[in-house]
């Protein structure tokens, strides 16, 4: 049957992971699905790139899409609207962005300005998000809640901010916040807003389950919560507290626990109402999960609910236990950060080399005279068969060892070990295609199959672009970009070019789940091949780091106008002298000091001045150059 497209949908994915965001075309090109006009259109991710490359930037790239973030804010406010509608709510629904999911600059202003039709607001957990979030939320209706440690000079900031109309909430983290927010309080004579972070005792599930339950970092338990109480009685400042605050952890997989977590979360809300405080909101805190692997399970890289779904349940549950109490429903709130802008960002790098370990091309038979260890291998090229595929194995696994042997020992020179090699590669090739047709693999040859995985360089770095795939093995869907309309025929592990055994993708996603190889094309020396990092736009940003002092790659926002490509907020990424600056050198002080030393060369007879012009200007524009490979 001949390869079409369609089953390059399966083989990746793309339309279980996509949300309807991503797609194949006809051409064999990812497309991005943007809104032109009142219209929707299917932009080649591969035309983007080639279009970068004639304004002359290089790979690897980091797309924004826009349109993708006002998307995302938009479906999970109408999902709240809707499930508010639909059951009678009397309540509302306002969102949060946590900054430290993704603090780059456009992504705030992005969501200030789109998400201002919705009230939709801001979180900060520390003195410089809240510095950030000061300078974009002037929407009076939307909150921003304030996490994380408190000085004197956060407090200060928050109470001036809500002396001049912005709806800031300081919520408690620990016990010993709420007296110094009420001296600094009576020091400016500003009354706060507070809020109370609550340590649930529901353990929940996926890579943070650690962030809720009793040993969870942040948030009071009960009895310090109870005390809280007290202290705000004791000294006037209970009518303060109208916010409270649970947070269950990220990528919250299954809404089972989600809807524990919420049962317990609103009964403390409504004993906090029956002592007294004026509770207005309810922040359910973030986990909205990201479908990464798109079987839509309970599995740590998936999730078994719609948008849909977690906005009802969420509705149901507090709806449920409020109107049992006589509670007013409160206005219900979320810090969803990854669901929000995971789809934003794609990471777009270019394949610079290629290992192969599997030889399907015949290769040269040895020479007469070649040791009796190559003609063994050989013989046994011309014998596999099914029936005795791990004999073969075995009898190949032997001479390649005996070469090995031969080798060490001086007998038979490297052009021999070579030829062997090549043979005893093919050899394997042929076996591993044969036992597909097994019914029953031994595990030998699973392993051969295991060893037969080309690696492919990828021009970017793991530990700078992708550190939560290295860090705790987080699944992103990663794919060829172009060339779909072709069958992929190679396997092969991602290597990046950090010179680290830990700089490569080993797991990625296919029909069956999850397995340690990419099908990918044939790529021949000097041949354009690209590949994607998709639903990027989550922490990886934020948590990237400068290993082999690889900096930030090249960054821009593309949309789509009147069937244009338009490419905006372009920012290039870190020179070598960016990042050398970030570690603590003077890139002039480097420059001084290399061309002091040539000079010396030029005094003692080694280059000439010419050559020491050459030189060095060769060094200033390395210093001027992007850390990645440049062609």
């Amino acid at each position: 049957m001949s390869w079409n497209i369609e089953d390059a949908r399966e083989l990746y994915g793309v339309q279980r992971w996509g949300n309807g965001y991503f797609d194949i075309n006809s051409d064999g090109d990812v497309v991005v699905q943007l809104r032109d006009g009142d219209s929707t259109v299917p932009v080649s991710l591969q035309k983007i790139i080639e279009g970068l490359a004639d304004r002359g930037s290089a790979m690897p790239q980091l797309l924004r899409f826009r349109d993708l973030l006002d998307r995302r804010i938009e479906d999970l406010n109408e999902s709240f609207l809707t499930a508010i509608k639909e059951t009678s709510y009397q309540g509302s629904y306002r969102g949060v962005y946590p900054i430290k999911v993704n603090q780059q600059q456009q992504v705030i202003e992005e969501i200030s300005e789109f998400g201002r039709k919705y009230n939709y607001g801001l979180e900060a957990g520390s003195k410089p998000e809240l510095i950030a979030a000061l300078a974009y939320m002037q929407d009076p209706n939307a909150y921003l809640i304030c996490n994380g440690y408190k000085d004197d000079e956060f407090i200060d900031l928050a109470l001036r901010a809500i002396q001049m109309g912005i709806r800031v909430i300081m919520v408690l983290e620990m016990p010993s916040e709420l007296p110094a927010i009420i001296a600094r309080s009576r020091a400016l004579d500003i009354r706060p807003e507070l809020g109370i972070r609550f340590r649930l005792s529901t353990k929940s599930e996926g890579h943070w389950a650690e962030s809720g339950g009793d040993r969870s970092v942040f948030g009071l338990n009960s009895p310090q919560l109870i005390d809280a109480i007290d202290l705000l009685k004791s000294e006037g400042f209970l009518d303060c507290l109208t916010l409270f605050h649970y947070h269950q952890g990220s990528q919250l997989p299954n809404i089972r626990a989600i809807r524990e977590a919420a049962t317990e979360a609103v009964r403390v809300f409504v004993s906090l109402a029956q002592e007294g405080a004026p509770m207005e909101i309810l922040d359910m805190g973030g986990g909205l999960a990201v479908d990464y692997d798109g079987s839509h399970s309970n599995f740590a890289s998936s999730c078994n609910y719609s948008l849909k779904e977690y906005a009802a349940n969420l509705i149901e549950v507090v709806q449920q236990h409020c109107d049992e109490t006589n509670i007013p429903h409160p206005t219900l709130v979320t810090e969803s950060g990854r669901a929000v802008v995971a789809y934003y960002s794609v990471l777009v790098f270019n394949i610079l080399d290629v290992t192969r370990f599997s030889q399907p091309e015949e290769p040269a038979a040895p020479a007469k005279d070649a040791h009796d260890m190559l003609h063994n291998l050989w013989e046994i090229r011309n014998r596999i068969d099914r029936n005795d595929l791990q004999e073969c194995f075995n009898d190949a696994l032997f001479y390649r060892d005996q070469v090995r042997d031969l080798f060490r020992h001086g007998v038979i020179d490297l052009r021999a070990r070579s030829a062997a090699e090549k043979i005893y590669w093919h050899v394997c090739t042929r076996i591993a295609a044969k036992a597909q047709l097994l019914d029953h693999i031994p595990e030998d040859l699973q392993t051969l199959q295991s060893n037969l995985i080309d690696f492919y360089y990828a021009n970017f770095s793991v530990f700078q672009s992708l550190p939560d795939s290295w860090a705790i093995d987080q699944l992103f869907p990663i794919m060829p970009i172009h060339k779909l309309d072709t069958e992929p025929t190679h396997r092969a592990i991602l290597a990046d070019i950090t010179c680290d055994c830990d700089g490569k993708v080993d797991r990625f996603i296919n029909r069956d789940g999850t397995t340690t190889y990419l099908q990918v094309h044939d790529r021949q020396p000097g041949e354009e091949y690209n590949i994607a990092a998709f639903l990027v736009g989550a922490y990886q940003e934020t948590l990237g780091d400068l290993h082999n002092l690889l900096g930030d790659p090249h960054v821009v926002s593309v949309g789509i106008e009147e069937g244009e490509i338009i490419y905006t907020h372009e920012v290039e990424g870190d020179s070598v002298a960016d990042v050398l600056s970030y570690v603590e050198y003077d890139p002039k002080d480097l420059e001084k000091r290399f061309r002091n030393f040539a000079e010396k060369a030029v005094s003692k007879g080694k280059i000439s001045a010419k050559q020491r012009k050459l030189i060095v200007d060769a060094y200033r524009n390395g210093l001027s150059g992007y850390t990645y490979y440049e062609s």
